[in-house]
């Protein structure tokens, strides 16, 4: 067997965020029970030189920039500003924009995103629920079903946009048929399919396995931190492994979750984490997870 080697390689960080305080309505209001938890330590700006400080410190040379849930009358302006933000410091590389995707006026938003930056390469909302509060985004467990919101994931291939899909186990089920109802629309299932804990160990495996037979679906090895609050080095490494088992390595990809991920860690620490994780990879193996596969998802290649 080859020796394990630790990935010292380029790494595309496939989701993070910035953001200013006062753009984000449900971060600057009163603090309320959050899905992360306390988070006193984000409610304030987080601006893209911090990011880039960070990102340097962890050996971390492109990204990839995820909506952060301004109001959604907003997103328009969202996407301008994330456009000025890399005209001014060449970051981030791509970004993930929003629409209300309930609504029949989503596709029109698209179409006043595209028209402000080539930056953008698709559109999440968040459509995780669970019967936790704190922990639910959707109005309901299966708004997948939705004919005005597949409508509008039908738009997404007109624009050869992709679809963050942000679910728990227990909706992964919708997910797959959604996956297979939309087979020129890449979905990219965000922070490993949300493992809460032991107690729906099961329904998460099943669900994984089933995502995984639908190869327009790539998985980020995202926000481990989100349920406990830590850098957990045995969870990083068990979900890894799961992961990668069910989707391979060629379809999996590394992301930080900062700052979200700052109220309980340092960067290098998270990547120090992740590359302990995958050290037992070929080293190609652990190039696709930490770089190549980000930029053939996001276009960040060439």
């Amino acid at each position: 067997m080859p020796e394990a080697t630790r990935y010292s390689g380029d790494i595309v960080d496939s989701h993070h965020h910035i953001w200013r305080a006062g753009d984000l309505p449900w971060l600057s209001g009163p603090m309320v029970p959050r899905i992360f938890g306390p988070y006193e330590p984000i409610r304030r700006d987080y601006l893209i030189d911090e990011y880039i400080a960070d990102a340097t410190a962890s050996g971390i040379s492109e990204s990839v920039y995820v909506q952060t849930n301004w109001p959604l009358d907003r997103v328009v302006d969202e996407v301008r500003w994330l456009h000025e933000v890399h005209q001014e410091t060449g970051r981030p590389m791509a970004v993930i924009g929003s629409a209300d995707m309930f609504d029949e006026s989503a596709p029109d938003t698209m179409r006043r995103q595209a028209a402000l930056t080539p930056l953008i390469r698709g559109i999440r909302q968040q459509l995780h629920w669970h019967e936790r509060p704190e922990f639910r985004f959707a109005a309901a467990p299966d708004r997948m079903k939705d004919p005005v919101f597949r409508k509008n994931i039908g738009a997404l291939a007109d624009h050869g946009w992709l679809f963050e899909l942000q679910v728990f186990p227990e909706q992964m089920p919708d997910a797959v048929e959604l996956a297979a109802a939309f087979p020129d629309v890449t979905f990219v299932l965000v922070h490993a399919g949300m493992l809460i804990g032991l107690e729906c160990l099961e329904s998460w495996r099943s669900g994984m396995a089933a995502l995984a037979e639908r190869q327009n679906i790539v998985v980020k090895l995202t926000g481990q931190g989100t349920f406990v609050h830590r850098v957990d080095p045995g969870l990083i490494s068990f979900v890894a492994d799961e992961v990668i088992g069910w989707f391979g390595a060629g379809r999996a990809m590394f992301g930080t979750n900062f700052p979200v991920e700052k109220i309980w860690t340092t960067m290098p620490h998270l990547v120090d984490a992740w590359k302990n994780a995958l050290t037992h990879l070929p080293p190609a193996d652990q190039h696709d997870i930490f770089a190549g596969n980000a930029r053939r998802v996001y276009g960040l290649e060439g």
